[in-house]
C-alpha cells in the first residue's frame, strides 16, 4: 500500500515564502513522476509542479519563477519552494505520484496566503 505525507503549509503573508514536504513509502519500485497540485475552493486541480524519474520538471504556468521543486528519487521524496507567494497561491496544496498502478495522493495540506 502506497501512501503519501505531507508537511509544511500554513499561513503566509503575501511576497513571502514557505517550502512543502511529501514522502512516499510502501511498496514503490519505480515512479512515473511525483510532484504538487493545487485547487483552491471553486476551482478545479491544477498541476503546479512534477519531476520525473528521469528528472524533467514541468511547472504550472502560474508559478514559474516562484516555486521550486526538487526531490530525493531514492527517497522518494519531493519538495517544493515557494517564494514570492500571492494571495491567489491560496489552496490546498496535494502530493502526487505515479507509478505503473496508477495515481497516488496524499490528504492535502493548506496553503493560505494574506494579503
Amino acid at each position: 500500500q502506497v501512501q503519501l505525507v505531507e508537511s509544511g503549509g500554513g499561513l503566509v503573508q503575501a511576497g513571502g515564502s514557505t517550502r512543502l514536504s511529501c514522502a512516499a513509502s510502501g511498496v514503490i519500485f519505480m515512479f512515473n513522476h511525483m510532484g504538487w497540485y493545487r485547487q483552491a475552493p471553486g476551482k478545479e486541480r491544477e498541476l503546479v509542479a512534477v519531476i520525473t524519474s528521469g528528472g524533467s520538471i514541468n511547472y504550472g504556468y502560474s508559478v514559474k519563477g516562484r516555486f521550486t521543486i526538487s526531490g530525493n528519487n531514492p527517497k522518494f521524496t519531493v519538495f517544493l519552494q515557494m517564494n514570492s507567494l500571492k494571495p491567489e497561491d491560496t489552496a490546498v496544496y496535494y502530493c502526487n505520484l505515479q507509478i505503473s498502478s496508477g495515481d497516488y495522493w496524499g490528504q492535502g495540506t493548506q496553503v493560505t496566503v494574506s494579503s
